[in-house]
């Protein structure tokens, strides 16, 4: 397993979770973007937000303001820190990467649904 989620959980609308993502170290380093994507059971995935390996990152409008994606490469880990959280955040959310650079344009990339690694997911259920 190369991408491993953890972090979801309950909680209430206006609360908070920290969701983090290890990634193996080749495939850390290889990849050029690293993102969370959502799935709503019956939806289809949405990208939630995304990062580079200099910082710069992305959002979904949905989650702007509220979301913060960062990374630690000294433990190739990336996270997603989730503040007031909202009923319409009840997802499955997923770690993905992509080791192709057509994915990053002006020095910044966006969380897609067809990024070659995935993670099993981690429920975040918010009432």
């Amino acid at each position: 397993v190369q991408l491993v989620e953890s972090g979801g959980g309950s909680v209430q609308a206006g609360g908070s979770l920290r969701l983090s993502c290890v990634v193996s170290p080749y495939i850390y380093v290889s990849s050029t973007c690293m993102a969370w994507i959502r799935q709503v059971p019956g939806k289809e995935r949405e990208g939630v937000a995304a990062i580079v390996s200099d910082g710069r990152s992305s959002y979904a409008d949905s989650v702007k303001g509220r979301f913060t994606i960062s990374r630690d490469n000294a433990k190739n880990t990336v996270y997603l820190q989730m503040n007031s959280l909202k009923s319409e955040d009840t997802a499955l959310y997923y770690c993905a990467t992509s080791l192709d650079p057509t994915y990053c344009s002006g020095g910044y990339c966006r969380a897609r649904t067809d990024f070659e690694n995935w993670g099993q997911g981690t429920q975040v259920t918010v009432s």
